[in-house]
Formats: C-alpha cells, structure tokens, sequence
C-alpha cells in the first residue's frame, strides 16, 4: 500500500479501468476488515460468557458451555474441546480429522488465525 501506480502509457478507457478494480479493492478490504472485526467481538463475547458460566458450580459438566443445552447420555453426549478444553454438545462441536479430536464451534472459528 502507498505505492503510486504510473498510469501515464495507458489510454484514458485503461486508466478508467485500473482506478475501478483499484476502488473494488479497497472496498472489498474494508468490507473484510469489518468482517474479521465483528468476528473477533463475537470470540471475545463468548469467551467472556464462558468464562462466567465455567465459575458456576458444575454447570459445565451438566450444560454445553456453548449453547447451554443440557447432556444427556444417549442424544446429547458431552465432549470436550481439544482446545478450550470445556465441554460441548453434538451441535456446538466439529470432529478435526487431522488431530482426531473435538474441537468446539468457537475454537474451530479462530483456528485459522492462529
């Protein structure tokens, strides 16, 4: 970025062109930006909330940390997160087949930027 591009050898059609895709660019960062910025709000908002809910006695070993759905043997079996480590129901976690391990919504949410 602030590199100046030098636009003087094209035709005034070509040079129209360039400062459009160069547009569409900066909006598609921003737009990314914006993206990545309410993702990262969203993460810190449920570590927050779980971090709460884990102080409670017991309430994880009961309820999914995530969703707060209750456990149940047969429908509802817990898991734990290979990362958090907290508990998680069916819904709230994905099965990572390279570790071969369980990983919660929100872990799986931040692994690509780590």
């Amino acid at each position: 970025m602030g590199r100046k591009l030098d636009l003087s050898g094209l035709s005034d059609n070509e040079a129209e062109h360039v400062l459009q895709v160069v547009q569409r660019d900066m909006q598609l960062r921003k737009k990314e930006e914006q993206r990545l910025s309410e993702l990262k709000q969203e993460l810190d908002e449920e570590g927050s909330r779980c971090l709460l809910l884990s102080r409670r006695s017991c309430f994880n070993q009961r309820c999914c940390i995530r969703c707060c759905s209750p456990f149940t043997f047969l429908l509802n079996p817990k898991r734990q997160c290979q990362d958090c480590h907290y508990n998680v129901c069916k819904a709230c976690r994905v099965h990572n087949k390279q570790d071969k391990a369980w990983l919660c919504s929100a872990c799986q949410k931040t692994k690509p930027f780590r």
